[in-house]
């Protein structure tokens, strides 16, 4: 098995040449994320100007957001839309990694996710991922967590089932799939995501700006450590 240092040299040896392509990509959900936030405020606003009644303008808003969005069946649409796009994106590096691709075409790789041989098994599995998870966020936090790493692999195993055989496999079989392949792996995982700590503090020094690059090399190094487990298991 590869070490975090190597996984990471790995995924910066894939970015190589294509830094500009891969925080394009990584930014696109951002940018329409902010788009649909700047939407929700703005028809606030009308609503504010049509029905607004001595209220100030930002209590207005939020009872407008209140009435338009539920607050649970908001957050598992954000991680639906968010699932959708991370696991084409992630999909991307995973390729470059593999010698598959040469380069990341932005607007096109982002919306991989989305397209309809992938899109179905992807929403399914941000929901019951989501559900699993939270299930066990309900006994303890500690086991909410372990089992989101051990459900962390699911999207890179629904994908490589589809190119390898042209079928979709079975949304509960990908989870299990996953939760075995995990297996003895999860500190693992989690420890690289430490090691990532210090970047956030450079990505607040900065503003935000950072996480630019950030996110890529985040992402490359993910699917750096999937590759890893898949030939080593």
């Amino acid at each position: 098995m590869k070490t975090t240092a190597e996984l990471k040299a790995e995924a910066k040896a894939a970015l190589r040449g294509k830094w500009g392509q891969a925080v394009i990509l990584n930014l696109i959900p951002t940018l329409l994320g902010l788009a649909v936030t700047f939407f929700i405020v703005v028809s606030g606003i009308i609503w504010f100007f049509i029905n607004g009644s001595g209220d100030n303008i930002v209590s207005s808003v939020t009872e407008y957001q209140q009435n338009n969005t539920g607050g649970g069946g908001t957050s598992l649409v954000s991680s639906i839309i968010s699932a959708l796009f991370m696991s084409g994106i992630s999909w991307t590096y995973l390729d470059l990694l593999r010698g598959e691709r040469a380069g990341i075409e932005p607007f096109k790789d982002a919306f991989r996710g989305f397209q309809g041989v992938f899109i179905g098994g992807v929403v399914l599995l941000a929901i019951l991922t989501n559900i699993f998870t939270s299930l066990w966020m309900i006994l303890f936090v500690i086991p909410g967590i372990v089992k989101s790493y051990a459900y962390s692999q699911s999207f890179f195993i629904y994908y490589d089932h589809i190119q390898q055989t042209g079928e979709k496999p079975k949304v509960l079989d990908t989870i299990t799939a996953s939760r075995r392949l995990m297996d003895g792996h999860k500190g693992r995982l989690f420890w690289l995501d430490v090691t990532f700590i210090g970047w956030y503090f450079v990505t607040a020094l900065t503003l935000g700006i950072a996480y630019l690059w950030l996110a890529p090399y985040m992402s490359a190094t993910k699917a750096a450590f999937y590759e890893d487990l898949q030939k080593n298991s």
